[in-house]
């Protein structure tokens, strides 16, 4: 919209009438997705951006950057506490009994563990003690304004709108983390419409209060990105001492049997059977060659695409686990330390111009950045690690 290039130039009481104009302009598009005018009148009255908000491009400021933008990018060990994982796996031990009905109902209609909807509830909102933070429609309003995804939060905040005037929740009730999403198992608006269901069958799908509402639906979502029943997440394994980490990528993808017929033993020394052994996976090294290694299977992406970061699977999977094994992983973390996000960035820019790095500059260490790394160290004649230190990165700087 051509008047938010005048919002910082004017006071902000006129900003905000600028706001109040752009979700005006909103309406005709409300309106064929099936929202009230009633509705529509109600839920915007008196609504204001919050320009507090993270991830947003506010004209003549600097951009306040993603919570994931931290200055310091966070290790495994800092992400996957196991005092956390402990913690959370008890209470979803007792979860799962206190809905052993519903939770079997999930596992027979959707081939999905309940351990890993349990997981995923654990993981977004502390199994419901959590509370979301923001009230959703005014952070779907303001993303919409002024977020660095404006199109698609446009129609995030249409369906929310939708939402409440379907009935399925109240106002005060629906309550978003910075982003949006809500829930016990947190979705975004459109999440809900795609995958919700109601499994207690009062009628409506409640991700809100529900459980088995919000679990369903978890699951739902999961095999509608293509979840397959009765395959592991990934196995925990020891790699070869001479494993290339570059090769800890999506893109390279084997049958188990050939991974294990290089060198890789699964740690509890588990024999894997012929139909385990005929599964594709990939080799994942959240820490390079330090740390613990994964195999990891079609499953393990279709988790990460609930939510996009290696360590969210990775405490997912091993909370799921940690229910019905009290095992931690066999491999510690290392005490590895992380570049700041400017210096991963700056690698990243660096490996960029080299032709190493085709992927975008977001200053996470990420399977392309490390494996990108590793192709560097070896054409360096450097320690092949995939692991970004500062060495390496004066090393990559130099290399003009």
């Amino acid at each position: 919209m051509l008047f938010l290039a005048f919002v910082p130039c004017v006071p902000a009481r006129a900003a905000d009438a600028a706001f109040t104009q752009f979700i005006a302009s909103l309406w005709p598009e409300a309106q064929a997705a099936g929202v009230s005018r009633a509705t529509f009148d109600r839920e915007t009255a008196g609504l204001e951006p919050d320009y507090k908000l993270p991830d947003l491009i506010l004209p003549g400021r600097p951009a306040t950057g993603a919570p994931s933008q931290a200055e310091f990018v966070q290790v495994p060990a800092d992400y996957i506490r196991e005092a956390s994982i402990a913690r959370l796996a008890s209470e979803g031990q007792r979860l799962m009994q206190k809905y052993q009905t519903p939770l079997k109902g999930i596992e027979a209609r959707f081939g999905v563990p309940a351990t890993i909807v349990l997981a995923i509830w654990g993981r977004e909102t502390d199994y419901g003690r959590y509370a979301l933070p923001y009230d959703a429609v005014r952070v779907l309003a303001t993303q919409a304004y002024v977020g660095r995804r404006k199109d698609q939060y446009r129609n995030e905040f249409i369906l929310g709108l939708k939402i409440l005037g379907e009935g399925a929740v109240s106002r005060k009730d629906m309550r978003a983390s910075w982003a949006g999403a809500t829930g016990l198992t947190q979705f975004l608006p459109s999440e809900y419409y795609k995958h919700g269901v109601d499994l207690d069958g009062d009628g409506r799908v409640d991700i809100w209060h529900s459980v088995p509402d919000a679990l369903a639906s978890a699951a739902q979502q999961l095999v509608n990105k293509g979840w397959q029943g009765g395959v592991q997440w990934a196995y925990e394994v020891r790699a070869p001492a001479d494993v290339d980490c570059t090769l800890g990528v999506p893109e390279v993808t084997k049958p188990l049997r050939e991974w294990l017929g290089e060198g890789f033993v699964p740690v509890r020394g588990q024999k894997l059977g012929a139909a385990e052994q005929a599964q594709a996976a990939s080799l994942l090294q959240p820490e390079g060659i330090y740390g613990p290694s994964f195999l990891t299977t079609k499953n393990y992406f279709v988790i990460k695409e609930y939510n996009f970061s290696d360590l969210y699977v990775l405490f997912v999977g091993h909370l799921a686990d940690r229910m019905l094994t009290p095992q931690p992983f066999a491999t510690p973390w290392s005490a590895s330390t992380q570049l700041r996000t400017v210096d991963v960035e700056a690698m990243q820019r660096g490996l960029t111009r080299i032709g190493l790095y085709k992927d975008k500059i977001d200053g996470k260490a990420g399977m392309l950045t490390r494996a990108a790394l590793g192709a560097y160290q070896k054409s360096a004649r450097l320690k092949v690690d995939c692991w970004p230190s500062e060495a390496v990165l004066r090393s990559i700087n130099a290399a003009r």
